[in-house]
């Protein structure tokens, strides 16, 4: 499997919640950590985030944060830009993968895992 690995606990806790939230199915569905959803929710309102930036408006440690967008990189679930500093140097800029594109890959990720299962589960009492 590509993009996740959602484990059994995590998904028995969203089945049983009555309305999970975005950030819930998220998590669930790529295998990722609360942190991880509330920094991708947060690079969908602040396009064009640095780590600087992220990390005061997340009121999380930077090497946190750096963490968090290394997850969503790999996860397809936001790029990274490079930005030239007037005096010299550069900063990264990081951007949410668009909310229709997360959702179409949150159905591909969940459509392979359950296409797992399912092979999974034939593959029962066979030796």
């Amino acid at each position: 499997m590509t993009n996740a690995d959602p484990s059994p606990q995590r998904f028995r806790d969203l089945m049983l919640d009555e309305e999970p939230s975005f950030a819930d199915v998220m998590t669930c569905v790529f295998g990722i950590q609360r942190h991880e959803s509330r920094t991708y929710l947060e690079l969908l309102d602040q396009p064009s985030s640095t780590v600087a930036e992220l990390a005061d408006a997340l009121d999380r440690d930077r090497s946190n944060v750096n963490r968090s967008l290394s997850t969503l990189l790999e996860k397809g679930l936001a790029t990274r830009g490079r930005r030239l500093l007037d005096g010299g140097g550069h900063v990264y800029q990081y951007t949410a993968t668009p909310l229709p594109d997360a959702k179409e890959l949150m159905h591909e990720t969940l459509d392979e895992w359950s296409a797992y299962v399912h092979s999974r589960i034939e593959e029962f009492g066979e030796h």
